[in-house]
């Protein structure tokens, strides 16, 4: 009975149409001014604004032809070494003479190039198929170097052919030389195995050491050539280091990526 008799009472009182109706404050306004306007600025630059994004991956400096590695024929002792790390022997150039029971085998070179490893020793015993060198591939001494990036496979897919590449080189202090130059020039279509990697390079570490994370992309990226630093190639410094960069070098590349509009992250 009380509830009715509330009921009423509302229904009898006369509507207070008279009375003005406040929206909202001065200060309400003024923060959905600020808000609005906020909201604009970010839509102009998500649809007018670019981001651009930086992929790192380990690389070497290396010869575009890759390495190859001497395997030993016979099972026997080493008697006689022909060459030193660093020497460029022409192709069927003896390397060294291994002797078994009944001969004396000489290992030659497989293709020109340039001694990198020179695993046995004289006096060493070596088996049947033991790795007796590793050889990098050069036809020409004056040929330029590149750099054998190895993405992660799931973020290859975003490496546009051309794109800029800074190398951070390992045996150059960045702080005082700044970083190698270079550009993309071919992405590999599938990941690479730890022996294609090893097989390339010549070396079993760096495949074992490339492949770590799982298979990798290869990127080739090539360097920008500058008639003037003494190392032949563009900085980001104006000289760079004051020698020569030597293949087999470990890098770290980071890989600048298109940029992209904040919008398209959005948008299908």
């Amino acid at each position: 009975m009380q509830f009715r008799q509330k009921a009423l009472a509302k229904v009898q009182s006369p509507e207070e149409l008279d009375i003005p109706v406040r929206l909202a404050r001065p200060q309400g306004w003024f923060v959905l001014a600020v808000t609005m306007a906020v909201v604009a600025v970010a839509c102009f630059w998500a649809v007018t604004g670019t981001v651009t994004s930086t992929l790192t991956a380990p690389g070497i400096l290396t010869h575009a032809e890759g390495s190859y590695i001497l395997q030993s024929p016979v099972a026997g002792q080493v008697t006689a070494v022909f060459a030193n790390e660093g020497d460029t022997l022409r192709s069927g150039a003896p390397l060294l003479s291994i002797r078994t029971d009944q001969r004396t085998e000489t290992v030659r070179t497989v293709a020109a190039g340039r001694v990198t490893t020179l695993s046995a020793k004289i006096g060493a015993v070596v088996a049947t198929g033991a790795d007796l060198a590793s050889v990098e591939r050069i036809d020409n001494p004056d040929e330029p170097l590149i750099a054998m990036v190895y993405a992660q496979g799931d973020s290859s897919a975003t490496i546009p052919v051309g794109a800029p590449v800074d190398l951070t080189v390992q045996s150059v202090p960045a702080q005082q030389y700044g970083v190698l130059r270079g550009h993309v020039e071919a992405v590999g279509q599938i990941p690479e195995t730890q022996q294609q990697i090893a097989d390339f390079l010549g070396s079993s570490q760096l495949g074992e050491e490339f492949s770590a994370q799982g298979q990798p992309v290869a990127v080739v990226v090539r360097l920008d050539p500058s008639s003037g630093t003494p190392s032949g190639y563009a900085w980001s410094t104006a000289h760079g280091p004051p020698h020569t960069i030597e293949s087999t070098t470990l890098v770290s590349g980071s890989i600048h990526l298109a940029s992209q509009h904040p919008v398209d992250w959005i948008l299908p």
